[in-house]
């Protein structure tokens, strides 16, 4: 018989996110980067969306304590990585980032911009690469540069390519932005403190320590694997919108995680064992009563995990076995006794 899976509706999530992503008052975290490590990454597009998403989920918001995890400590890196997307990660994170999503965007980003110097200036890869290893130099000699200060250093980047030509928003911007936003792709250098208030979108730059090398399908089931802790139960789907993943390697990376199938209010999805033994555990489903059909697929989860889900049943033998067990407690003795007493 196959284990009966557990139904969790998306009210019983609401309450799982609303918790996990400290949405309450009393669940406030402490320091931002105890905030983001609830939520696994705070998009970062706008710059001001970090430190409004941090103040939502601090006790008490402080610009100086989220400008020293981006800027002094850097518990906190700022990255292009799901969905060609900036994200602020925890340090920790960031090599998993890296290897499962953001070389991908930066292989990208780099090819983008091959193709227009090609097309439009007649360069290759030989002159990129002469460029990149002069904004470097700048960076080393300066320490830390503007976009300007590093296009007046360096002739390559003020250079210009046409976007949009022939239309009404036609422009003509230098190279510097691209050259540099290759650069951060691949980690080679990073943002630091901006140059106006913290809601500028320009940034001083500086050289950045690489990221540890990891395997991609390793990162993947890691980064997977921490999705579902702060967002689970998810579907396949839903892991593949967010980290923008081909499905094929959407689905090995949930295999390689220790979650199991569960029924959600739009059809099959994933959660980890954990995450709903806890919120039983804190009472998250109070809103809402435990369908029988959730305590049935705990029971099952006791004995089915991710490895052994097909692990066999007892035999028919085994089963008649125990059925012949049951028949030998003291109520079936004391029927036999009345049997023998009668003529």
């Amino acid at each position: 018989m196959t284990p009966i899976r557990p139904k969790i509706t998306d009210e019983h999530r609401r309450h799982l996110l609303t918790t996990r992503h400290l949405l309450t008052p009393a669940t406030r975290a402490a320091t931002p980067e105890q905030a983001v490590d609830a939520v696994l990454a705070l998009h970062a597009t706008d710059p001001a969306s970090v430190h409004l998403s941090l103040a939502a989920r601090l006790a008490a918001p402080s610009l100086a304590e989220a400008e020293r995890t981006l800027y002094t400590d850097r518990t906190l890196v700022r990255m292009l990585c799901m969905r060609r997307t900036m994200f602020v990660v925890p340090h920790h994170l960031a090599p998993v980032v890296d290897a499962s999503t953001a070389r991908t965007v930066a292989a990208r980003e780099r090819r983008d911009l091959l193709k227009v110097l090609n097309a439009q200036l007649g360069h290759d890869a030989r002159w990129l690469r002469a460029a990149e290893q002069a904004v470097l130099a700048a960076l080393a000699e300066r320490g830390e540069a503007s976009a300007t200060q590093l296009a007046d250093a360096v002739p390559q980047l003020r250079e210009r390519t046409v976007v949009a030509a022939g239309k009404p928003y036609e422009s003509r911007p230098r190279l510097t932005s691209r050259v540099l936003s290759v650069l951060a792709a691949e980690g080679r250098i990073r943002r630091g403190r901006p140059l106006g208030t913290w809601a500028s979108s320009q940034f001083r730059w500086t050289i950045a320590e690489p990221h540890p090398e990891l395997p991609a399908d390793q990162a993947r089931a890691e980064l997977a694997t921490a999705y579902l802790q702060a967002f689970g139960p998810a579907t396949t789907e839903d892991l593949k919108w967010w980290t923008g993943w081909p499905l094929t390697d959407t689905r090995t990376a949930l295999a390689a995680t220790a979650a199991v199938d569960v029924d959600l209010t739009s059809g099959p999805g994933h959660a980890r064992p954990a995450v709903v033994y806890a919120a039983i555990q804190d009472q998250l489903f109070r809103a809402a009563p435990l369908t029988s059909s959730l305590h049935c697929g705990l029971l099952a989860w006791g004995t089915h995990s991710s490895h052994d889900r097909q692990a066999p049943h007892p035999s028919p033998a085994g089963r008649s076995h125990g059925r012949a067990e049951a028949r030998t407690g003291p109520g079936e003795e004391s029927r036999r006794r009345r049997r023998r007493a009668l003529p």
